[in-house]
């Protein structure tokens, strides 16, 4: 039942029961900081009457948005978690993402369930800055394991989500001795339904959770079906690939899907083929155009300072004669989600402006 707590759940070092819960939200509102009064909020949220709660959406695919997830499904998800990565009660886990969101209150749930000694900090971009103790199992953005590396093998197991994993990045993570996942999911899933390692034993797909089913509609679109997570099917927008009844390569969103002269784009394959030849922050999208009916550009965030940067994507090897941009735009400062996500639909705004 939610409303268990395990016995052996420590939080910032201290024992926290039920009966508990109810003072420290009220502590957290009245006196937190404001990552800290989102938790508090939280809280209060999970020991009211309901057998649900309300969390918001990132508003990356869309304008951000209230649903309503059940309370046991979220219990559901914690143990599911637990029985893949093969945490134990007792076990240390540290929080440093913000409660606003799904994932950071994920991160307290698992713990509460499956009785971790869970240390809660501050969330930034250097979340391991100033910490000593290593911790069984972490959650974190793609910026903040960027910016852990030299502290990363703290944790054991860590899952990294909210954003793809960059090809850059991943490289920088093969020597480390942490067991690193890139997680897929989604609000609407409780966080990841499916987990791909990315160092330390390479895997090529996604592998969904326990109890977990897929499928694929009429668009090539991933289908979920998870009885303990949601009562219903979730239809998702992301092109996928099934390799076996558990396993999917995720190909890149429908939403983004570019028709250029009658040839589909998938604007996420060709970004990794880009990243070779580019380190700052960028996306490819589609714009009108008379003759193809969309044409395919490059937006890059910060200044011009490589002349010779077109000349270098037309002769990418790896790139098809339509993959090639056929304009390149530089932009000071790409627009965000209120999580940190790139909005390209309002980045592409700012520059049709």
């Amino acid at each position: 039942m939610y409303r268990d707590i395990h016995y052996k759940f420590k939080w910032n070092g201290a024992s926290i029961e039920y009966k508990d819960l109810g003072e420290i939200s009220y502590s957290l509102i009245k006196e937190g900081e404001p990552y800290q009064k989102a938790m508090g909020e939280f809280l209060l949220d999970w020991i009211d009457k309901n057998d649900f709660i309300p969390v918001k959406t990132s508003g990356s695919t869309g304008e951000p948005k209230v649903i309503y997830l059940k309370k046991q499904h979220m219990v559901n998800s914690a143990k599911i978690t637990g029985a893949y990565f093969d945490l134990w009660p007792g076990q240390s886990a540290l929080l440093c993402l913000p409660g606003d969101y799904i994932a950071g209150k994920m991160m307290f749930i698992r713990s509460m369930v499956l009785g971790l000694e869970l240390d809660w900090v501050p969330p930034s971009s250097t979340p391991l800055k100033d910490l000593e103790r290593c911790y069984h199992f972490c959650a974190m953005v793609p910026l903040q394991l960027e910016n852990s590396l030299d502290q990363i093998n703290h944790i054991k197991t860590l899952i990294v989500g909210g954003a793809p994993v960059s090809v850059a990045l991943k490289a920088k993570i093969q020597d480390k001795m942490t067991d690193i996942y890139e997680t897929y999911g989604m609000t609407e899933t409780i966080t990841h339904v499916a987990v791909k390692k990315i160092n330390n034993g390479v895997k090529d797909c996604f592998e969904t959770l326990p109890n977990i089913s897929i499928e694929k509609d009429e668009r090539n679109c991933l289908v979920i079906n998870a009885p303990n997570l949601n009562n219903e099917r979730i239809v998702t927008n992301d092109i996928v690939e099934l390799v076996s009844d558990k396993e999917f390569k995720w190909l890149g969103r429908y939403d983004n899907v570019i028709n250029s002269g009658g040839i589909k784009l998938l604007p996420e394959q060709i970004e990794r083929k880009l990243s070779s030849v580019l380190d700052q922050r960028y996306f490819v999208t589609g714009v009108p155009d008379d003759l193809l009916g969309q044409k395919l550009i490059l937006l890059i965030e910060g200044k011009n300072e490589d002349t010779d940067l077109s000349e270098r994507i037309k002769t990418l090897a790896t790139l098809e004669k339509h993959e090639v941009p056929k304009d390149i735009f530089f932009v000071e400062k790409f627009v965000e989600t209120v999580n940190g996500k790139v909005s390209r639909q309002k980045t592409l705004q700012e520059i049709l402006k």
